[in-house]
């Protein structure tokens, strides 16, 4: 192949794949000159080297929220570094999937399968940006609210860019009003659970699991203090109604105004315009991994 002719080849090839020129140059010396064989080639070797990398974890990158008429989505996707997570085609890519999982109801199977512009499917274009990118990069989570009898809120906590962050909220109320001062709420509510970290909405809610696995914690600590076993009894009790209180959203402490609880607002508020949290979702980056 005249040498002009290999070079612009290459180019092309680098163009489309984001590869760099001495892994393009092999593909094509390997397949004759047939960018489609080289891209299918290139593509071969960079699922190889992103089977490596899918072994690594990825706790840094970034939340994504779109909303549109009452509909809401809440995607996470992961990478290794905060670098990566701030990387225009890491972030590009996240607008783009963000706006399909609002389509696709926040079903990660279907967005994983979704086409995206370029007509390639999601799970496909991650694998290139993988590649591309050379960090371990994953749809983790996805979320959505959608219900003609609630008001429906999102919040971004430090955004980076509109509804881009390190931190999201969903929140879903239903009134049978819809004002300033409910919108204001929304606001505020959406802002505490950000900040207040709530497990569940109340202690009804809240999972028996975590409950049972806090009591063992404080268990274990109290017997190795030495105390009473009546004492630690008692102490057990109250410790672990102050954890269902601390981390049920209703009883939590209001941000705002600390000598109020959650459930004290709600029902200020609702005097004259009932108001009722129907459901909220926190998404934190990296959080559990």
């Amino acid at each position: 192949m005249p040498q002009d002719n290999l070079l612009k080849k290459i180019k092309e090839l680098r163009e489309i794949t984001g590869v760099g020129f001495k892994d393009c140059k092999s593909a094509i010396d390997e397949t004759k000159g047939d960018i489609e064989k080289s891209i299918v080639l290139l593509r071969k070797k960079g699922i190889a080297k992103i089977n490596k990398r899918m072994s690594r974890v990825a706790a840094e990158g970034l939340i994504y929220i779109s909303e549109k008429d009452n509909n809401i989505s809440l995607v996470e996707i992961n990478s290794e570094t905060d670098f990566v997570a701030r990387n225009k085609d890491f972030i590009n890519f996240g607008k783009e999937v963000s706006d399909l999982s609002l389509s696709k109801s926040g079903k990660i199977e279907d967005l994983l399968n979704a086409k995206m512009k370029n007509n390639k499917i999601v799970n496909d274009n991650l694998i290139d940006l993988v590649s591309k990118i050379g960090e371990k990069i994953t749809l983790r989570r996805t979320a959505f609210v959608s219900n003609s009898e609630t008001i429906n809120f999102s919040y971004v906590h430090s955004a980076i860019e509109k509804n881009i962050g390190k931190l999201g909220v969903l929140l879903s109320l239903k009134t049978k009003k819809k004002d300033d001062s409910l919108l204001s709420l929304g606001k505020e509510l959406s802002m505490h659970i950000a900040a207040s970290t709530p497990l569940a909405l109340s202690k009804e809610n809240l999972d028996p699991n975590i409950v049972n696995k806090e009591k063992e914690i404080i268990m274990d600590e109290l017997k190795n203090s030495g105390k009473d076993k009546n004492i630690i009894e008692k102490i057990s009790l109250g410790k672990i109604n102050k954890f269902i209180m601390d981390n049920t959203l209703l009883n939590q402490e209001w941000i705002i105004d600390p000598k109020k609880k959650v459930k004290d607002i709600i029902k200020e508020y609702s005097q004259d315009n009932k108001i009722e949290i129907v459901k909220f979702i926190r998404f934190k980056v990296g959080e559990g991994l």
